[in-house]
C-alpha cells in the first residue's frame, strides 16, 4: 500500500570526514526499506564531523549526541516508528 504522508529524510555527513559512501549506502537501506513511503532522500554535505539523519526536518539520529554512528537496523526501526509503527521490519525488528 502506497504511503500518502510526506515522508522526507535528510543525511547530513561531513564531507571533510570523507562519510559520503556512508551516508549513501545509509541512504540505499533506507530507500530499499521504505521504497514507496519516502518522498524525498537528500544528502547533504557538512562539515565539522557531522553525522546527523532527520525525518521530516526533526533529528532522529545525531553522531554527536550519541557518540557513535547510527546502525541501518536503528535508523530503520526509528523511522518506521513514525511512519507505520505497526510494520514489521522483519529481521530488522530482531
Amino acid at each position: 500500500m502506497q504511503s500518502t504522508k510526506i515522508v522526507n529524510v535528510e543525511i547530513e555527513y561531513c564531507t571533510q570526514c570523507h562519510w559520503l559512501l556512508r551516508a549513501a549506502w545509509m541512504a540505499q537501506e533506507l530507500l530499499t526499506t521504505f521504497a514507496s513511503d519516502i518522498t524525498s532522500l537528500t544528502l547533504v554535505p557538512g562539515t565539522g564531523g557531522i553525522f546527523e539523519v532527520r525525518l521530516n526536518g526533526a533529528p532522529i539520529f545525531s553522531r554527536k549526541e550519541a557518540g557513535r554512528f547510527p546502525e541501518s537496523k536503528e535508523l530503520k526501526q526509528l523511522i518506521r516508528d513514525v511512519i507505520d509503527p505497526e510494520r514489521s521490519l522483519g529481521h530488522s525488528d530482531k
